[in-house]
């Protein structure tokens, strides 16, 4: 094999921080590559995650919305009908323009890419396996952005037909009469807002004792109340027993929080119990990376115990989210490049579900902050009292706010509601920037807007809100 001149990073994944990571390095002047085993470029969140479900939630919001629309006299029609098919022609749409956007930034940032399965053979060599081919790309550093797959419970597989992972309901040719999913986290849940939307009978049940369990515990308890309040039937503190596939769907059988056993008939199954790392067969055990339950254990600039080695995104154990991944592959590329890079200070981090109605946080839960040592208040604000969330014909859900209860310095911010996964910047600006509830209070907040519920609660925080 002629011998190629040594890259300066190379980047085994091309996810979102497998790519942000590449096209910061091309910004920064680094001789990049890019090893990717996929036809098209982007990872789980674009090609299979985050993108084309947003896409469906969207549709299916819209849904709703005509729905209400025709209700209340815009237009007198009789059922509105669904073509899914168009509906998952568009979602395929959106990914695929985004998938060949990444393609170009690629090559307008000179990016060099191969095709094929890399593992990592020396802290400078990766070996590309490609279709019948294979090569070997060396590079003075290793960026490790493989990404996490989908988990199903121990005893149970995903056969993409009856019981299915995030990949085969993203893929559904027909919407389903009714589903069941285990599991409340963010993809559990918003699956479960798409399909109740388009009329499927949708149960969901979760092990622990609250849906979305990582979210404050005031915010689970208004998901699961909207939820039932839309027809989702909730079971927490539930536990499948088990998943048989039968003529015409699964016949599932699970037990209830108050032990009762349960024996369903439903089309479809989604197993939504989380995500593995995907650091098996890659070469690390042989490069001695050190690994904790699979995930890649990293400094604060992502470098791994090998040195020039570094990894981001699902691979580590920070939270698996793919806005940390593209600032995990900026910090590692910095820090490659000699720039001022910056380590991610994780309880900054915010957190969105796309469910409806949306979730959004970020900072300290108030059991968290508690269980921290912080004396704090808290202050609540119902969109009910919100003028424009009225309008909207959306006044379920509230924000509340965890302070300091000494100095109102900003612990955490909470929202359930429309639209708070785009309000929640601003409470994550003024974490990061150590604000305090008066700096919020003395900011005017434009009416009507749904963000006047953040500027109430931050009043509240006091008792000082205006209109409750």
């Amino acid at each position: 094999m002629k011998e190629q001149t040594p890259f300066d990073v190379a980047i085994i994944g091309s996810g979102p921080g497998g790519y942000v990571a590449a096209i910061r390095a091309g910004q920064l002047g680094l001789k990049t590559a890019v090893i990717e085993r996929d036809t098209r470029y982007g990872g789980t969140c674009l090609l299979r995650g985050c993108i084309p479900t947003k896409a469906l939630l969207r549709d299916a919001h819209l849904f709703q919305e005509m729905k209400k629309a025709s209700q209340q006299g815009l237009f007198k029609t009789g059922d509105i009908e669904i073509d899914f098919s168009k509906i998952q022609d568009r979602k395929n749409d959106v990914v695929d323009k985004m998938a060949k956007g990444v393609d170009f930034l690629f090559r307008k940032n000179k990016v060099t890419v191969f095709k094929g399965a890399g593992t990592v053979v020396s802290p400078t060599r990766i070996a590309v396996k490609g279709d019948g081919a294979a090569t070997e790309v060396n590079a003075r550093n290793i960026i490790i952005a493989t990404g996490s797959e989908a988990k199903s419970l121990p005893g149970y597989s995903f056969d993409e037909k009856s019981i299915l992972s995030n990949i085969g309901v993203l893929d559904l040719t027909q919407i389903p009469k009714s589903l069941l999913i285990v599991g409340s986290g963010a993809v559990g849940v918003e699956f479960a807002s798409i399909y109740a939307s388009f009329g499927t009978k949708v149960t969901l049940i979760e092990v622990l004792p609250a849906i979305v369990p990582i979210e404050d515990e005031e915010i689970s308890k208004e998901l699961k109340r909207v939820f039932t309040k839309k027809g989702i039937e909730v079971h927490t503190k539930a536990k499948l027993e088990s998943a048989k596939p039968v003529e015409g769907g699964v016949e599932v059988t699970f037990q209830t929080d108050k032990g009762e056993v349960k024996k369903y008939t439903v089309e479809k199954v989604l197993m939504a119990t989380g995500r593995g790392p995907n650091t098996a067969n890659i070469g690390l055990d042989k490069l001695g990376v050190t690994l904790d339950r699979g995930f890649v254990k990293v400094d604060p600039y992502m470098e791994t115990n090998i040195k020039g080695v570094y990894a981001i995104g699902d691979v580590t154990p920070s939270p698996l989210l793919a806005h940390v991944a593209q600032q995990e592959g900026i910090v590692a590329v910095e820090k490659i490049a000699g720039a001022h890079a910056v380590p991610i200070n994780y309880i900054q981090v915010p957190s969105c579900t796309y469910c409806d109605p949306q979730v959004a946080s970020v900072g300290l839960t108030e059991k968290k902050a508690v269980e921290a040592g912080h004396k704090i208040k808290v202050g609540k604000f119902p969109f009910t009292a919100i003028g424009k969330a009225k309008i909207e014909d959306a006044s379920d859900g509230f924000v509340k706010i965890v302070a300091d209860a000494k100095y109102g310095e900003i612990l955490g911010v909470h929202m359930i509601g429309n639209t708070v996964t785009e309000m929640i910047a601003e409470a994550v600006a003024a974490i990061a920037l150590e604000g305090t509830v008066d700096d919020l209070v003395h900011t005017i907040h434009a009416h009507p807007t749904l963000a006047e519920a953040t500027h109430e609660a931050m009043e509240n925080v006091f008792g000082a809100a205006i209109h409750i």
